[in-house]
């Protein structure tokens, strides 16, 4: 029996890949597509990628079948494998974070899982270049439901095939910087971090239903106190 599974967003709350997930996405639409800056005006904050493709794609007035959907999903893929190894904007893992997943590892009582937007395969090798996927071991991604408000119960489902249960839906904690995040863990009814280190200020995430607002994860026993609160 575990006190507590902590779900982790990972664009904006662990790290930022400098814009390597836009430029594969941009690359793989216009070769699939013949459509150029296919995701300038798609928003992406907290959205799952099937989302932002399917918007995408509205906006461009295209139409792909599920074939057309799988071979995309494929060369953003190839393509992201080789993007995340350019430099770009403020690339890097966000305050506090490695240490912060260090001493959660060493914390019998919890366990770490990832709850994104993003596609499986991209999401490992994001966290692969960075040296985190090493910390988690269940979560649920952009590929098992196209809606973010699905992917809690999906993570917290993987984990209990691992053998990591809790006893209340309160004793899941999502971890992310995005209202949506914050709205995926109150329908499922587990506890909410917002952290303002992606697109929203910390006004904007206190306007949510989160549990705790922080600037970033820096002060690690601070936050270490809130993630185990009631443990």
């Amino acid at each position: 029996m575990f006190s507590k599974i902590l779900l982790f967003d990972i664009d904006g709350t662990l790290l930022l890949s400098g814009r390597a997930g836009y430029r594969a996405l941009t690359s793989a639409f216009e070769e699939l597509f013949g459509v150029a800056g296919g995701f300038d005006h798609v928003p992406v904050a907290g959205m799952t990628d099937r989302l932002i493709l399917t918007e995408a794609l509205k906006q461009a007035e295209v139409t792909a079948d599920p074939a057309q959907r799988v071979r995309f999903h494929r060369r953003y893929c190839e393509l992201f494998a080789d993007e995340i190894h350019f430099p770009g904007p403020r690339k890097g893992l966000m305050p506090g974070v490695l240490t912060l997943l260090e001493r959660l590892s060493h914390c019998d009582q919890v366990r770490c899982g990832l709850v994104t937007g993003n596609f499986a395969e991209p999401a490992q090798i994001k966290l692969e270049h960075f040296n985190l996927w090493r910390f988690f071991t269940f979560g649920a991604y952009g590929d098992d439901a196209p809606v973010r408000d699905d992917l809690v119960p999906i993570a917290v489902e993987r984990a209990g095939r691992d053998g990591v249960t809790v006893t209340a839906a309160t004793d899941v904690v999502v971890i992310g910087d995005t209202p949506l995040d914050v709205q995926c863990a109150t329908v499922a009814g587990a506890r909410s971090i917002a952290v303002a280190t992606g697109s929203y200020d910390e006004a904007a995430l206190r306007q949510t239903d989160a549990n705790t607002v922080l600037a970033d994860l820096s002060e690690t026993d601070a936050v270490m106190e809130l993630l185990l609160a009631g443990s």
